[in-house]
């Protein structure tokens, strides 16, 4: 059963740890040495980047989006598509336990936080609010994310 992809699912169905095999564990300080500060304070410390600054919000490039801290795959272009919300937005992870979820208060709102399956980096918030099939809005931080392009024909 996949009730952990569901972000209307029970939270304690969402915050279920996925399937993915070789789990990243790092302390704080070697996150803190691998990652620029930028990208330390959204994946490790779950800020958000200005809306309609990032890399990604307007890019059509075509590959596989990738976890900034981990490598992790994440979403395929062919899932991503203009939100105007002035960040990058995907309808659906590329594997079912690519993400978790976690109930985020913060900011007084009730909002479901999406983070990276393998190695816990914050990534975004994914709202009821997308486009079919699936009706769900990924709503990713560029920071949060590396693009490896297609390289096909």
């Amino acid at each position: 059963m996949s009730d952990h992809l569901d972000p209307a699912a029970p939270a304690t169905a969402r915050t279920a740890e996925p399937a993915t095999a070789d789990k990243v564990t790092r302390t704080d300080a070697e996150w803190r040495s691998v990652l620029d500060p930028a990208r330390y304070q959204i994946l490790r410390q779950a800020a958000t980047e200005r809306p309609f600054t990032g890399a990604y919000t307007y890019s059509k490039e075509t590959g596989t989006y990738q976890c900034g801290a981990c490598g992790s795959p994440l979403f395929s272009s062919d899932t991503k598509y203009d939100s105007g919300s002035g960040w990058p937005s995907f309808y659906e992870p590329i594997t079912p336990d690519a993400v978790r979820f976690v109930d985020d208060s913060s900011h007084g709102m009730v909002r479901t936080e999406v983070r990276c399956g393998r190695c816990d980096s914050h990534l975004g918030h994914v709202f009821p609010d997308g486009p079919q099939p699936t009706g769900q809005r990924y709503c990713m931080n560029s920071l949060a994310l590396d693009l490896s392009p297609n390289t096909d024909g």
